[in-house]
């Protein structure tokens, strides 16, 4: 039987484990790991804005990246802590569908900054000459924000197609989010044109930003490859070092949990995978940019040193 009135409707976030014992340690190692995310995020954030050396384009999308993990990890995580607090796995169908929309924007967002970054670090290392004038100001921030309109758009497609859709009773959602698959799978209605739309906008908005990210360090490769002395061709990888190192992390997890997803009928373990990718990443981008970025590390200290 079908149900018209969706205010009504309840989804029961069944989280990672379900061992009582267990949830007190996973509130510590949570909330110790959200504390670390936004703090290390911010630290980035607020060292490049306080520093003129950083104003420049790989920085400012660097920015841009803190601010959007921030986001990211905070549209689950805190709703996680209170559940685990509470012991209650309630979340309002209103709320599920709130945090099923920013959770796929931020993340979409993400995509397309990490993609961004890689064109900046192909024209700075393939057209160094022309690369203040190619990366100019007016570009950078067009590339930003088309990014969050597509993004925006996409969550709202997603969202909206949901929202067609009927639930024949509360929905139980083996994840700790309202994660997109999982609120699809859980509807009695037909569900063959969200399918459809999931599958083409993974391909559109996943695989195309990757395509482009390994074409980018494909001619990267190239460049330096061709660089005569050691020394030049260790500077040229060192700027592009850490956007790697993310970019590896984050497609690495985001990988790992959809084959993992497809392999296993354990949804309490993709649930687990999927930490990786959506709280794991953010936490480790921040070390990853200061611990090998000197500038990076010299802005902090100028600006802890400031605050001292």
């Amino acid at each position: 039987m079908k149900t018209e009135n969706k205010t009504q409707i309840l989804a029961f976030l069944l989280g990672i484990s379900e061992d009582y014992k267990l949830q007190p340690i996973l509130f510590g190692l949570f909330l110790s790991m959200y504390l670390v995310t936004v703090l290390g995020n911010l630290l980035i954030i607020l060292a490049i804005i306080s520093d003129t050396h950083l104003h420049t384009p790989m920085y400012f999308f660097l920015s841009n990246l803190s601010f959007v993990d921030i986001c990211f990890t905070s549209t689950t995580v805190p709703k996680m802590l209170v559940n685990i607090h509470t012991q209650s796995k309630i979340i309002t169908y209103k709320g599920c569908i709130t945090q099923m929309n920013f959770f796929l924007l931020f993340s979409v967002v993400d995509i397309f900054l990490l993609t961004v970054m890689a064109y900046d670090r192909f024209v700075a290392i393939c057209q160094p000459l022309n690369y203040m004038v190619i990366m100019n100001p007016r570009l950078c921030g067009l590339l930003v924000v088309v990014s969050w309109i597509v993004s925006v758009l996409h969550a709202l497609l997603q969202s909206l197609m949901v929202l067609q859709l009927f639930f024949c009773t509360d929905l139980q959602i083996p994840h700790f989010f309202c994660e997109l698959n999982q609120v699809v799978h859980c509807a009695c209605s037909d569900t063959f044109s969200n399918n459809i739309v999931i599958y083409f906008a993974t391909v559109l908005i996943a695989c195309c930003p990757f395509a482009a990210i390994l074409y980018s360090y494909s001619k990267i490769v190239s460049s330096i490859r061709a660089i005569s002395s050691a020394q030049g061709r260790y500077k040229a990888f060192s700027t592009c070092a850490s956007h790697l190192s993310v970019v590896s992390l984050f497609y690495g997890t985001s990988l790992g949990v959809y084959l993992s997803s497809a392999v296993t009928e354990n949804s309490h373990s993709t649930a687990t995978a999927s930490v990786m990718y959506s709280v794991v990443t953010p936490l480790l981008n921040p070390f990853i940019y200061s611990l090998r970025n000197k500038d990076i590390k010299n802005a902090l200290r100028r600006f802890l040193g400031q605050l001292q």
